[in-house]
């Protein structure tokens, strides 16, 4: 893997991986978590029975399949302007790997596990009725709860710094109970 190709991947890895967890992971950290988990050990899997030494660019190609298929139809700009629907996405990604280093089996690989994720958690469910074969176990939603409520990150406001009497002590003017007008 070229230096260049690296960055890209770490590119596209975080820039996905954040549109996923503030998107369709929102609120809903465990539900990530499984999802990175899932797609890794399909990765040693099915890396181990191709003999991949290097698991990087699969696993960045099936956490961007996930989103792009989620996110079908968002028009999405590849380098030099090139616009297209996402869906396309990983499928030039995997084109243009190819073209830099020569090969595709690692591209094909993460689509492949990105595919079977996608599949197993949305789809087949989903679109063919069938029951989800494959699901966060409760033990992720301890260590990650999900996110209640709208506001997130910014923690609880600080107290205030005034003293609790200090309204009471001075209030202004007393006007008094003054006069009704129109009697």
């Amino acid at each position: 893997m070229t230096g260049f190709q690296y960055l890209i991947n770490l590119y596209f890895l975080y820039s996905y991986s954040l549109r996923l967890e503030t998107g369709l992971f929102d609120g809903r950290p465990a539900d990530y978590i499984f999802m990175l988990i899932f797609c890794w050990l399909m990765l040693l899997i099915v890396g181990f029975a191709l003999k991949l030494y290097l698991l990087m660019t699969p696993m960045v190609l099936s956490v961007l399949y996930v989103w792009c298929q989620v996110n079908r139809d968002v028009v999405v700009q590849f380098f030099f302007g090139t616009q297209f629907k996402a869906m396309y996405l990983p499928w030039v990604f995997a084109i243009f790997n190819i073209v830099i280093r020569g090969s595709g089996k690692d591209e094909l690989v993460g689509i492949f596990v990105g595919h079977i994720y996608f599949f197993l958690m949305f789809k087949y469910p989903q679109e063919y009725g069938g029951r989800q074969l494959i699901g966060t176990p409760s033990f992720l939603y301890r260590y990650f709860p999900n996110r209640r409520g709208g506001v997130s990150g910014f923690g609880v406001p600080p107290a205030s710094r005034r003293p609790q009497n200090e309204g009471e002590r001075f209030r202004g003017h007393q006007w008094g109970r003054g006069q009704t007008l129109g009697n």
